[in-house]
C-alpha cells in the first residue's frame, strides 16, 4: 500500500510538472498585452528580475510575473537583464521580451549639431535634451574643455556637426566627447590630403577658415568658390572683410544689423580691421566646409556679394564688385 501511494504521488507530480511546463511554454509564446503603438519601458539600473516581472504584470503587459521569473531562471538569464530604455512593440512575447532585456538593445535618442552653430548654441541644445544626463550645468567654457581633457583649448569649432544617436542616460560630457573626437578624426583624415600651396601653417588654421566659409553660405556647391576667394585674399595680404566675423566679435551687442561703425569696431574678430584669420573659429564647420578650404576652387575672383536668393555673385576686380553691389544690394 505504501509503495502504491508513493507511485500515485510520483505520477501526480509528473502530471503537475508536465502541465506546468506546457502552461509555461504557452505563456512564453503568447503575445504581451501592449497598445497598438507599442510602449516605452525603462528598466532602472539595479532592478531585480522579480521587481521587473511584478512591474510589467502590474501594468497589464504580462499575464504572470511568476511565470516570467520561472522562465528566466530556467533559461539561466535571471541575472543577465540590462538596464535601459526599451521599446516594446506589439507582437512581442514574454520569451522575446526576455531576450530583448538580456540583449541590452535599448532605444536610441538623437541630437543634431547643426552646421554653423556656435558653442553656445551647442550647449543650449545639449541642455534642452531630456535624454541626456546633465553634469556640466553652471560650468564655464574653460571648465568644460578641461573636463574633456583639453585644457586651454577654445571650444569654438571643435565639435563636428552631425546627428548623434545615444541611449537615455548618456551624459552631456560623453556626448561632447564624441562630437569632439569626430572633429579630430575628420581633421586627421582631411589635413594630410590638402592641396599644395595653401596659406595654412596648421590644421587649426584650416578649421578657422572653414568656420568662416560655413557662415558665409548655406549652399554646399558654393563653398569651394567662397574658400577660393578667401585663400587668394590671404595670399595677397588683403583683409578678409567678412561680416560673420564682425558679428561674432560683437557678441551680445549684435542686434540683427551691422552698421558702418560696427565694421570699424576694433575686436580681435573684425576682419575689416585685422588682416589674416580670426584668433579662433567662429562656428562649428561641417565636413563640406572643411573639405572646401583644403581643396578650394581655382579662379581669380577676389570678391563676392549676396544676390538675395541664397547664392553669391563673384567678381575678379573691385570695379566689377562695386557694380555687383549696386545691382544686388542697392538695387540700382
Amino acid at each position: 500500500m505504501f509503495f502504491r501511494i508513493i507511485g500515485i504521488l510520483v505520477l501526480c507530480g509528473s502530471f503537475a510538472v508536465a502541465w506546468m511546463m506546457m502552461s509555461l511554454n504557452s505563456f512564453g509564446t503568447r503575445p504581451l498585452t501592449l497598445p497598438e503603438e507599442g510602449v516605452t519601458y525603462e528598466l532602472a539600473p539595479g532592478s531585480s528580475l522579480s521587481a521587473v516581472a511584478k512591474d510589467l504584470a502590474s501594468k497589464g503587459f504580462l499575464d504572470s510575473a511568476f511565470y516570467f521569473q520561472l522562465m528566466a531562471r530556467l533559461d539561466g538569464e535571471a541575472a543577465n537583464i540590462k538596464a535601459g530604455e526599451y521599446h516594446l512593440k506589439p507582437g512581442l512575447t514574454p520569451r522575446s521580451l526576455l531576450s530583448l532585456l538580456v540583449s541590452g538593445q535599448v532605444m536610441n535618442h538623437s541630437l543634431t549639431i547643426v552646421e554653423g552653430w556656435d558653442f553656445k548654441q551647442v550647449l543650449a541644445a545639449v541642455s534642452a535634451h531630456d535624454a541626456l544626463k546633465k553634469t556640466l550645468v553652471g560650468l564655464s567654457d574653460a571648465e568644460i574643455m578641461n573636463k574633456l581633457g583639453v585644457p586651454e583649448m577654445h571650444p569654438e569649432g571643435r565639435f563636428l556637426p552631425d546627428t548623434y544617436h545615444f541611449p537615455r542616460g548618456t551624459t552631456d560630457l560623453d556626448f561632447l566627447k564624441r562630437a569632439y573626437r569626430s572633429m579630430e578624426q575628420l581633421l586627421a583624415r582631411e589635413w594630410p590630403e590638402r592641396d599644395p600651396d595653401l596659406p595654412f601653417k596648421t590644421a587649426y588654421d584650416a578649421l578657422i577658415l572653414a568656420s568662416i566659409v560655413e557662415k558665409e553660405t548655406g549652399k554646399a556647391e558654393e563653398r569651394p568658390q567662397i574658400a577660393g576667394v578667401f585663400i587668394r585674399r590671404l595670399k595677397k595680404g588683403m583683409l578678409l572683410q567678412t561680416d560673420p566675423t564682425v558679428i561674432y566679435g560683437m557678441g551680445e551687442s549684435f542686434k540683427g544689423n551691422i552698421r558702418r561703425s560696427d565694421l570699424r569696431q576694433d575686436t580681435p574678430y573684425n576682419t575689416y580691421v585685422h588682416r589674416g584669420l580670426t584668433p579662433t573659429p567662429i562656428s562649428m564647420p561641417g565636413a563640406d566646409a572643411l573639405h572646401a578650404v583644403l581643396h578650394p576652387a581655382k579662379g581669380k575672383s577676389l570678391y563676392f556679394v549676396a544676390k538675395g536668393n541664397g547664392y553669391h555673385h563673384f567678381s575678379d576686380t573691385l570695379a566689377e564688385h562695386n557694380q555687383a553691389v549696386r545691382k544686388f544690394q542697392l538695387k540700382r
